[in-house]
Parts: structure tokens; sequence; C-alpha cells
């Protein structure tokens, strides 16, 4: 009799719980060209300049009015696709972003903090492992300190 190691088991059962938990997931709304233009206007920005000892304000390249913009409410239908522990990300990379688990390629959504009721358009971007990084503006526009690691709810546009 033959003897399957526990570990490659385990890989196995757990690849599967990975593919039921992207299979479950439902169907989203598409978007117009004309849609994820506007959304990607408002979550492009050009990275900081680097700088030693940089201040959170000078690591934002986001304009005043993409940060209003990013704070409105979503104009078209949009898909929750759960919560996640957000962290900061590279305050280097400029824009509204967070990368994700919850997602497997690049497209438009929101985050919001339960916490505050605060919420931001972003580019939600894919990440593998667990947990969240957010970008600095976002992360700002939710209220949240930087130092902090808060829920976010997700939603794809």
């Amino acid at each position: 009799m033959r003897l399957i190691p526990l570990a490659v088991l385990g890989l196995s059962l757990a690849g599967c719980t990975q593919m039921a938990a992207t299979m479950s997931r439902p169907e989203a709304p598409k978007a117009t060209a004309a849609q994820t233009a506007a959304a990607t206007a408002v979550t492009r920005a050009p990275s900081p300049r680097p700088a030693a000892r940089a201040t959170p304000a000078q690591l934002d390249t986001t304009t005043p009015e993409q940060r209003v913009a990013a704070a409105q409410a979503p104009a078209t239908a949009e898909t929750r696709l759960g919560t996640t522990v957000g962290s900061l990300g590279n305050p280097s990379e400029g824009g509204f972003w967070m990368k994700t688990p919850l997602v497997d390629a690049p497209v438009q959504g929101r985050i919001v903090n339960p916490a505050t009721g605060k919420s931001a358009q972003v580019e939600l971007r894919p990440l593998s492992g667990s947990g969240s990084q957010v970008s600095l503006p976002a992360l700002q526009l939710l209220g949240v300190p930087l130092t902090d690691l808060p829920t976010l709810e997700v939603y794809r546009s």
C-alpha cells in the first residue's frame, strides 16, 4: 500500500478550496469604455519624487479634484467582493489603489471603512497571500491612521 504524504494531501485540498471560492463569485456588471476611462482618470496619479524623510503630504501626488472625485458615490452598480484587513502599501506608488487577493485582474472598485462610513474609488489590483495593501491617498481619504490595520469592505464597480 502506498501512502500519500500529508503535505501533498493538504496542498491539494487547499487548491480545491481556493477554486471553489473563485468559482462562487458573482458575475460583475460590465462597465462601458467611457466609464472605465473616467474611473481610471480618478484613480491614477504620478509617482512622487524620491526623497529622504518625505512626509505623507509630500508623497501624495493626487490632485484636489482627484480626491473629490474618488470620494464620490459610485455611478454604476457594484458587486461586494468581501472584507479584508488593509495596511499601508508602497507610499511611492501614486494614485488611489488597493492590492488585494479578492481580485485576479486589475478592475475599478471602491473600498469602505465601516468604522467611519467613508469610501474611496480605487483601482483594485491582484495580490497573492492574505490581507491587502492600500495606497497612501486612499487611506487618508478613508480617515485611517497610516499605522492602523483596518477591516475594509471591498466592492467591484
